[in-house]
C-alpha cells in the first residue's frame, strides 16, 4: 500500500493549505484573508472585471466576490463602476489604495513564498513554478 506521502494531490492539497495558513497570517493585521489579496491581485492586472468575470477567472462562488468586492469597498481599496459597454453592470477596478497596499505587501508574499519553498534552490523554485503554471493553465481554465 501506498504512503499519504506518495500521493502527488494530497502533497498539492497540503501544500495549499500550508501556503494559504501562511498568506493569512501576514495579512491578519490588514483584517484580509488570502482570498482579498488574489481578488486584488487580479484587479491589478486586468485594468477592471465584472463581477461574474471575477467569480470565474478565481474559480470563487459568485456570491462569495460580492462580499469580497464589498470589504474591499470599504477599506478603499476597490470600487464598483458603471460598465462602459452596459450601463446595468458594474465592473470592479482597483483604487490607488489597493494599489499602495499591494506594493506595501510584495515584500511579505516574497517572504511568505520563501518559507515555503524554504527546501528549494532558485533553480529548482524556478522549475517548480514553471511546472505548477503548465498545470494551471491546463486544468483551472
Amino acid at each position: 500500500m501506498r504512503g499519504l506521502h506518495a500521493d502527488t494531490g494530497y502533497l498539492l492539497y497540503r501544500l495549499g493549505l500550508r501556503s494559504g495558513q501562511l498568506f493569512n497570517g501576514f495579512l491578519q493585521e490588514s483584517g484580509l484573508r488570502l482570498r482579498h489579496y488574489a481578488l486584488l491581485r487580479l484587479l491589478a492586472t486586468s485594468g477592471g472585471a465584472l463581477q461574474r468575470e471575477l467569480s470565474t477567472t478565481l474559480g470563487y462562488d459568485p456570491s462569495a466576490i460580492v462580499g469580497l468586492v464589498d470589504d474591499l469597498e470599504k477599506l478603499d481599496f476597490a470600487e464598483r463602476r458603471p460598465s462602459p459597454d452596459d450601463r446595468r453592470s458594474r465592473i470592479v477596478v482597483l483604487t490607488e489604495a489597493g494599489r499602495g497596499f499591494l506594493r506595501d505587501t510584495d515584500e511579505a508574499g516574497l517572504r511568505v513564498t520563501n518559507e515555503l519553498l524554504g527546501p528549494l534552490d532558485a533553480t529548482e523554485r524556478d522549475a517548480l513554478h514553471a511546472l505548477l503554471l503548465r498545470i494551471a493553465e491546463d486544468g483551472l481554465n
